[in-house]
This record gives structure tokens, C-alpha cells and sequence, in this order.
């Protein structure tokens, strides 16, 4: 009998230690991709995070281009022009713009019905996206960064070397200087912006860009705060958000070191909000 009951007891010790483990996993806020995600959609690239009903997850299954290469023409890198409409000129090679990019992704996010394109930021503000190597684009009197960058038909950035052109530009005589490093660790804004409609706001695209920095487990990382909940992005990759509520959202993004401290510069701490809808 006494074996009976030192039997049971290591049974239920067992159970109940089983038990705390389940807990402690749950409270870390990850989970698996076949228990959080749509059946549908891009295929998460490592842990999905889980916090307050917003699941997030990077992917990296989109086509590659490794050969695209763009250069920004005119104006010239430190080129003074006048004060508004500015003529842009790109060189570009091994990327067509226009054409739909080959992938199950522009089915299950906003995808543009124009194609593949230039994501032009000025001074971090919102892109604006270009289906031709030439355009005009107003510049207010100052300097300016500007960045450019390839993108997919969906908006997700390519991120290798010589697809992205960065430079500064003044317009105009502005009396005073801007001081910007070149060389220094800087973050550009992409997605989301505006408004997600019926199936598109399902799945919605994080997206920034990186100048002279990696990340990682150890290393600088991006501080995503969506909606008040606070993610740690390790990984340079694109990122789905799912869970969010219909109405406006707020992602903040932040640009800091492996101590959660944020790092010098200009725009490497930016906040936007986007807009969801059912129909």
C-alpha cells in the first residue's frame, strides 16, 4: 500500500510540474505557425509572437532578385536643385517594373494592381511609388535624404546590396544646415500605410529599411510597438501582423542596441498609423 501511494504522489508531482510547463511556454508568447497563422499566406521564417491577440512573424519565402540594381541619376548625390518640382531620374537593371511579382503572397496582401515599383522616402516621410525610371517630385526648400528602393508588387523592399540608393539633395537656399552621417546606423519607414481593406487586413506587411546596420539575437534589433504592445524584431525581414482591429492601429519602430537603448539618428525612431476596414 505505501508503494501504491508513493506511486501516485510522483504522479500527480508529475502532472502538476507538466502542468507549470504548459504555463511557462504559453507566457513566453510563442507558438507555433500551424497553431496561430492563416492556412494561407507567407510561411513564417522562425518563431511566431503572440502578445494581447497580435500575432507577428517574419517571412522569407518572397522571390528573390539578387541581380536588380538600381541607382538614383539625377539629381546627383549632394546636387543643389531648385526648390520644387525635382526631375528623378533612375538607372535600373535585372527588374522590370510594372510586372506583377511571381508569388502566392500578392493574393493574401495588398498588392498593387501596377506592378512592381520604386518606393521613394524623402526625409522618412511617406513613400511615394513610381511604375517608371523617370518622374518629377516636389522638394521644399532644405536638404534632403533620399531614399530609394526596389519593391516587389505587394510593397516588401529588396533588401540587398545595389537594390537601394541613398543620398542627400538640397533644395533651394535654406539658411540652415542639415546634419546627417551617411556612415552612421539609420531605419527608413515602408509599411503599413493607409487603409486595409476586407482581405488585405488579415494579413498585414511590416516592412523598413536598414542603412549601415544588421540585427540580431545579440546585436541592434528593432523595437516594434503596435497598438501599446511591444515586439523585438532580431531579424532584418519583412513581417506579418495578424489580430489587429478594425479601425486606425499605431506601429511604432524603433532602431536600438542589443540594451534596448535607441540608437542615434535622425529617423531611427518613427511612428505611423494605418487604417483597417471590413469593406
Amino acid at each position: 500500500m505505501k508503494k501504491t501511494y508513493v506511486l501516485l504522489a510522483s504522479a500527480l508531482m508529475f502532472g502538476f510540474t507538466a502542468c507549470d510547463s504548459t504555463k511557462q511556454t504559453q507566457e513566453m508568447g510563442t507558438e507555433t505557425p500551424s497553431e496561430s497563422t492563416n492556412a494561407e499566406g507567407p510561411t513564417p521564417a522562425g518563431e511566431v509572437m503572440s502578445k494581447d491577440g497580435i500575432r507577428v512573424f517574419g517571412f522569407d519565402d518572397s522571390p528573390k532578385f539578387p541581380d536588380a540594381q538600381l541607382t538614383l541619376v539625377k539629381p546627383e548625390a549632394g546636387a543643389k536643385v531648385a526648390a520644387g518640382p525635382v526631375q528623378f531620374v533612375y538607372d535600373l537593371t535585372n527588374y522590370e517594373l510594372t510586372s506583377m511579382t511571381p508569388s502566392e503572397h500578392a493574393e493574401h496582401m495588398a498588392n498593387s494592381g501596377q506592378g512592381q515599383h520604386i518606393h521613394n522616402i524623402v526625409d522618412n516621410e511617406p513613400y511615394t511609388a513610381h511604375y517608371e525610371t523617370e518622374f518629377t517630385k516636389d522638394l521644399p526648400e532644405g536638404d534632403h535624404v533620399i531614399l530609394s528602393f526596389l519593391s516587389r508588387s505587394y510593397h516588401e523592399s529588396l533588401k540587398h546590396k545595389g537594390a537601394y540608393d541613398l543620398r542627400m539633395v538640397t533644395a533651394g537656399n535654406p539658411t540652415e544646415k542639415m546634419e546627417f552621417n551617411m556612415e552612421a546606423p539609420h531605419m527608413f519607414y515602408s509599411r503599413p500605410k493607409g487603409e486595409y481593406t476586407g482581405k488585405d487586413a488579415e494579413q498585414v506587411m511590416l516592412d523598413f529599411y536598414l542603412v549601415n546596420t544588421e540585427l540580431s539575437p545579440t546585436g541592434n534589433k528593432v523595437r516594434a510597438t503596435i497598438n501599446g504592445t511591444e515586439f523585438m524584431l532580431d531579424r532584418w525581414l519583412p513581417y506579418i501582423m495578424e489580430g489587429l482591429p478594425m479601425g486606425e492601429n499605431t506601429v511604432k519602430l524603433e532602431l536600438v542596441d542589443n540594451e534596448g537603448n535607441l540608437i542615434p539618428g535622425p529617423y531611427n525612431s518613427v511612428t505611423r498609423t494605418f487604417t483597417l476596414k471590413q469593406q
